[in-house]
C-alpha cells in the first residue's frame, strides 16, 4: 500500500477486564491469510504491563469479545464450527455467530447456544449466573427451535422476498428482515450442558431493538435497553425500557418526550441506570446531549452533566457506584472523564489523545483503556481514576506498535474565522518537507457531519498520504464536535456557509507556512466530507483535484433514498412542506460551475448514502464535460472494509492526486 503497511499493524478493540482485575483481554484484527477479509482473535494482556500478550483463540472465522462471567470465564461470539452440533442443525449456515464459553480455568471453548439467526452481543450479570444475549429471530416464533424450523421452511421454498409493514426497511448495507432483533435471557448452564430454552424477553420487539444497547443489573433480575420508537417518522426517538427477567413485565424508564435515551449502564449496587440523553432539536437549534441518571426503582431521572459543554458517550460505572466514567470529543481528541453522582463535579482525566473501552479495576484506583492519536495507532494504556489531565502509562502489547515509525509528523494548527471563531486542524507533514522543498497539500474533510478529526483512523489515514509525499490538513470547521455547543450550532443547517468558509480559513492559514506548496493543493472527503468536496468543487477552482467518496449530491432526493431519511428533518425540516433548505444546500445546483477534475468513489451496498447519489453525480459531471473518474466497489458499503479494496482505494487516490497535483502521468492501478 505504501512505505507504511497499514494493513499489517495489529488493530486493538473491545477491551475487557475480568471481575477480579487479573485478566485483561481484547480483540486483535489482521488480514486473513487469503487477504480478502479481516480476522479477529482474542488476546490476553498482562495488567501489570510486564508480560507479553498471549493469544487465547484461533479459528478461520475469528472471534468477537463478549463479556466475563463472575467466575472469570469469558463469553465470546464466533462463526467457528460447532463440533457438537446436533443432527437436526447439520444443514444450518455455518456463517452465523454462536455464543461460546472459554472457562476461566483453561481448556477448550464450547458452544452455549447457536440460534439459527446468530448471536450479535452478550451481557452477564455481575453477581449472578445469568446471561443476556441479543439474537435475530422470525417474528411470532415461540422458541429458537421454532425459529430454526421457520428458516428451514423458507430456505427449502427458495423464498428471498421481504414484506415490509413499517419503517425502517434497511440499515447501512442490508435490508432488514425477515428476522428482527430480540433479547434473550437464561441462567448459566452447569457442567458441559448447553443453554436450555432461553427466554425471549422481547417477543414483540419489531425493529425497536435495532442498533440499541442494553445492560443487566448485578442480580440478573432486570435488563435495561434502548427502545426505538418509529411510529411517527417526524419524531423518531429512543426510550429506556426495563425488562423483568422472571415475570416478563416491561416498563419505561424515560418519558416519551421525543429525545433519544441510549447506551444504558446499570450501577454495581443495582440502584441506578445512567444513559446518554440527546435532545431532538430543530432546524433552528441543534439538540444538546448529556448524561441522564435514572433511579431504577422509581423511574425518576435527572441531568447528571447539565453544565458540561461537551457531548458524552459510552457511560460506565465506577465500582463503588458513586461516579460515572465516560468519553467525549474534546479539542481534537476524545477525552476520558469522570462525574461524581453527589456533586456533579466533572474531572477530565486525560490531557490529550483519544480513549475508548474504559475498564476500571475492582478497587477503583486504576483504569485501563485503548488510547490513540494521529501520532500513534490504538494501544493499551493505564490511567488513574481520579487524576486530572494526566498522561497515560502504556501497557505492553505488540512489538509492531512499540517500534512503529510513522512517515509523517503531527502538529496542531488554529485559524480564526471572520466572526472570531477558532478553526482548529491537525497537520500531518512528511518528514522531508521544508521551505526549500515544500510539500503539496491535501485537505481532508471529515464525515459525520457531527464528528471531528480526533483519533487514529484505520480507514481515513493521513499517514498513507504522507508516505506518498503529501502534507494532509485535517480541519474541524463549524459542525465539528469537541469544541462546545456553539461551534456545532454555527454550522447547523448551514452546510454551505460556515462549514465551507471555515475550511477555506483553515487552508489559508496552513498555506502561510513555508513548508507547504501554495500552488499544489487538493481536497478530499467521505460521506459529509464528500458532500463538502462536491460543494467546494462548485464554489471554487483553487484546488487542482477533488476526491469525493460516498458523497451527498442532491439533498432532496437523498432524503427519500437514504436508510435514515426522517432523521435529516431535524436539521433541514420537513421537505414535503418546505424543501427550500435542502435545495439551498444541495451541491447539484452548482454543477455548471465545476471545472476541477474529480474522482468519484462509491460502494454498491451503501444504504446510508445510496449509490444513486454517485450515479447522479457521475452523470451530471459527464454531461457538463468535467474531467472525472469513477471508482466503483460492488462489494463495499459506506466504508471500504476489505483489505484488497483498501489497497485499491489508496492506490487509485494517490495516482489521481499525482496526476493532477504533481503533473505526473496517470497510472491506472494494475488490477483495475
Amino acid at each position: 500500500m505504501s512505505d507504511l503497511d497499514l494493513l499489517s499493524l495489529p488493530r486493538l478493540a473491545s477491551l475487557r477486564l475480568s471481575p477480579d482485575g487479573e485478566r485483561l483481554i481484547a480483540s486483535m484484527s489482521r488480514p486473513a491469510p487469503e487477504g480478502t477479509k479481516m480476522r479477529a482473535a482474542i488476546w490476553a494482556f498482562d495488567p501489570t504491563g510486564d508480560g507479553p500478550p498471549r493469544r487465547l483463540t484461533r479459528s478461520a472465522p475469528g472471534e468477537s469479545v463478549g463479556a466475563f462471567l463472575r467466575d472469570g470465564s469469558l463469553l465470546f461470539t464466533s462463526a467457528r464450527p460447532d463440533p457438537d452440533r446436533p443432527k437436526d442443525e447439520e444443514d444450518e449456515n455455518d456463517e452465523i455467530g454462536r455464543l461460546w464459553l472459554l472457562p476461566a480455568s483453561g481448556g477448550e471453548a464450547r458452544v452455549l447456544v447457536g440460534p439459527s439467526g446468530g448471536v450479535d452481543d452478550v451481557r452477564a450479570a455481575r453477581d449472578a449466573d445469568v446471561i443476556v444475549f441479543s439474537a435475530s429471530v422470525y417474528p411470532g416464533v415461540t422458541s429458537l427451535a421454532a425459529d430454526r424450523d421457520r428458516h428451514k421452511e423458507r430456505t427449502k421454498a427458495g423464498v428471498e422476498a421481504l414484506l415490509f409493514e413499517g419503517y425502517p426497511i434497511r440499515r447501512w448495507d442490508h435490508y432488514l428482515g425477515p428476522r428482527e432483533r430480540h433479547l434473550f435471557a437464561a441462567p448459566m448452564p452447569s457442567g458441559e450442558e448447553r443453554m436450555a430454552d432461553p427466554v425471549d424477553l422481547t417477543p414483540d420487539a419489531g425493529q425497536a431493538l435495532l442498533e440499541t444497547r442494553y445492560d443487566v443489573t448485578p442480580d440478573g433480575a432486570t435488563i435495561v435497553t434502548g427502545w426505538s420508537v418509529t411510529t411517527d417518522l417526524t419524531r423518531l426517538h429512543e426510550r429506556l425500557v426495563a425488562l423483568d427477567r422472571a415475570g416478563g413485565e416491561r416498563r419505561f424508564l424515560s418519558p416519551d418526550d421525543g429525545h433519544w435515551y441510549s447506551e444504558p449502564a446499570c450501577s454495581p449496587d443495582g440502584r441506578w441506570v445512567v444513559a446518554t440523553r440527546s435532545e431532538h432539536g430543530s432546524p433552528e437549534r441543534i439538540g444538546d446531549q448529556t448524561l441522564w441518571l435514572v433511579d431504577l426503582a422509581s423511574g425518576e431521572g435527572r441531568d447528571l452533566t447539565p453544565d458540561l459543554d461537551l457531548w458524552p458517550h459510552g457511560p460506565l460505572w465506577m465500582p463503588g457506584s458513586d461516579a460515572v466514567l465516560f468519553t467525549a470529543d474534546r479539542g481534537g481528541g476524545a477525552a476520558a472523564l469522570r462525574v461524581e453522582l453527589a456533586t456533579g463535579d466533572v474531572t477530565v482525566l486525560t490531557a490529550e489523545g483519544a480513549f475508548t473501552d474504559l475498564a476500571p479495576t475492582p478497587d477503583g484506583q486504576r483504569l485501563f483503556a485503548i488510547g490513540a492519536s494521529y501520532a500513534a495507532p490504538p494501544h493499551l494504556v493505564r490511567l488513574a481514576t481520579s487524576e486530572a489531565e494526566q498522561r497515560p502509562t502504556p501497557v505492553r502489547s505488540f512489538p509492531e506498535l512499540d517500534a512503529l515509525q510513522l512517515p509523517g509528523t503531527v502538529e496542531r494548527l488554529v485559524a480564526h474565522a471572520s466572526d472570531g471563531a477558532e478553526v482548529p486542524s491537525w497537520l500531518v507533514l512528511p518528514r522531508d518537507a521544508s521551505a526549500t522543498e515544500p510539500a503539496p497539500l491535501v485537505v481532508w474533510v471529515h464525515g459525520g457531519p457531527l464528528a471531528s478529526w480526533n483519533s487514529w483512523h484505520w480507514r481515513w489515514n493521513p499517514h498513507l498520504l504522507a508516505a506518498a509525499g503529501y502534507a494532509v490538513l485535517l480541519p474541524d470547521p463549524a459542525l465539528s464536535t469537541g469544541y462546545g455547543f456553539d461551534h456545532i450550532q454555527r454550522g447547523w443547517g448551514r452546510w454551505g456557509d460556515e462549514p465551507y468558509t471555515d475550511l477555506l480559513v483553515a487552508v489559508d492559514a496552513a498555506l502561510a507556512r513555508p513548508d507547504l506548496d501554495t500552488q499544489r493543493t487538493a481536497l478530499m472527503g467521505g460521506s459529509f466530507g464528500g458532500y463538502m468536496a462536491n460543494w467546494v468543487a462548485g464554489n471554487t477552482d483553487r484546488f487542482r483535484a477533488i476526491v469525493t467518496h460516498a458523497s451527498l449530491w442532491e439533498l432532496r432526493g437523498f432524503h427519500g433514498s437514504t436508510d435514515l431519511g426522517p432523521e435529516w428533518e431535524r436539521e433541514f425540516g420537513d421537505p414535503y412542506a418546505d424543501a427550500s433548505r435542502y435545495d439551498a444546500a444541495s451541491p447539484h445546483r452548482l454543477v455548471d460551475r465545476i471545472t476541477t477534475p474529480m474522482l468519484v468513489i462509491h460502494g454498491e451496498k451503501d444504504h446510508r448514502v445510496p449509490i444513486s447519489e454517485a450515479l447522479r453525480l457521475w452523470t451530471d459531471l459527464a454531461r457538463h464535460g468535467v474531467e472525472a473518474k469513477f471508482l466503483y466497489f460492488p462489494d463495499e458499503n459506506h466504508w471500504v472494509l476489505k483489505p484488497q479494496n483498501a489497497r485499491i482505494w489508496y492506490e487509485t487516490v494517490v495516482a489521481f492526486l499525482d496526476q493532477h497535483v504533481r503533473g505526473q502521468e496517470w497510472r491506472r492501478p494494475s488490477l483495475l
